[in-house]
């Protein structure tokens, strides 16, 4: 039985970068490696799940990396999860792909940061019959097993919605996306201007924050001095942008506002809750997607039926169901 909600957030060991089935490395409990982990139970059977994520660096990829630890304890498998520094890190990627491919796996998972170049890397999985998973953001290379995540396009509408709902019709907003040419960026922001345009909000301008805080800020810095005293509302790629934004606000003077952030994390809940400019976050589900695509990848290895799509849901979190959220991810640590 799953045990999503008495599983640790906490990050239990660090390794060296191995790929499947590789020696371990002991490490202190409180250390982590930028690009990887991995648990093995004492249970561990011969199956071996290689995940590549977009990085570690993040809040939101951490609980992604603890739902597949909480696969591998519950279903006796061995899992390796790696990931570059950052997102925009392409090439480290794929050579991270690579790497676990060559050393030998039995089922190998994939968040792309870059889903052309990360559909080279991994057509040698699917060459050698290995089943291939995309976790979050879709891969979409033929012959992947399947799917496990969300509707980037459905879940950006209804934070956009929401957005709407409280500034007015006639409000001006502005679109901070993510990675220049990512696959996930484009459909959120798909999904912010179809409500944009259904409820005849224009969107005065679009820039790339790079999936950045820093960078965010920047993109915000220059929004405000191209439209000053006429942006309404900030629709962000995820909470990192929404922080970012918010931080150009803030110094700018500028508090008649409505920032909406992306995925969900505690540390952008707690901004909302505060009373902070971030008002909303559009919450996915990373930890269920964590060991929802674990699970999907050992049934594969097994030959049992696998969906090619499985879906995450998503919530808007705001000020009025904020705290029932964090108490939500509080009692996954018990």
């Amino acid at each position: 039985m799953k045990k999503l909600f008495a599983l640790s957030l906490a990050l239990v060991m660090t390794l060296s970068l191995a790929a499947c089935g590789g020696k371990k490395t002991e490490a202190p409990a409180d250390t982590k490696t930028e690009t990887e982990t991995e648990t093995e139970t004492p249970t561990t059977g011969d199956v071996k799940v290689a995940v590549v994520l977009k990085t570690l660096a993040s809040e939101y990829w951490g609980y992604v990396e603890t739902g597949c630890k909480a696969a591998a304890d519950d279903l006796g498998v061995k899992v390796v999860v790696v990931g570059p520094g950052a997102e925009s890190d392409i090439e480290g990627q794929v050579s991270m792909i690579e790497q676990q491919i060559g050393a030998g796996c039995d089922a190998i998972v994939c968040a792309p940061n870059d889903a052309g170049a990360a559909q080279g890397a991994l057509q040698a999985a699917i060459d050698a019959g290995i089943p291939v998973l995309a976790v979050d953001t879709n891969v979409g290379i033929a012959g992947q097993t399947s799917f496990v995540g969300t509707s980037n396009v459905d879940a950006a509408y209804e934070g956009g919605k929401w957005a709407i709902e409280q500034a007015g019709t006639d409000a001006k907003a502005v679109i901070i996306y993510g990675q220049e040419g990512d696959n996930t960026s484009n459909m959120r922001m798909e999904g912010y201007e179809k409500a944009c345009t259904e409820a005849g909000v224009e969107v005065l301008a679009k820039l790339s924050g790079n999936n950045l805080t820093d960078g965010a800020t920047k993109a915000m810095e220059d929004l405000l001095s191209a439209y000053p005293d006429q942006i309404d509302i900030v629709l962000c790629h995820n909470d990192d942008t929404a922080i970012g934004a918010m931080n150009a606000c803030k110094s700018a003077g500028v508090s008649d506002i409505t920032i909406v952030g992306f995925d969900g994390n505690a540390s952008a809940v707690k901004l909302i809750l505060d009373g902070e400019l971030v008002k909303a976050t559009v919450a996915q589900q990373p930890y269920e997607m964590g060991y929802q695509v674990v699970e999907a990848a050992v049934k594969a290895v097994k030959g049992e039926s696998v969906d090619e799509v499985i879906n995450a849901p998503v919530q808007v979190v705001n000020a009025e169901n904020g705290q029932a959220y964090l108490d939500n991810l509080e009692a996954m640590k018990g």
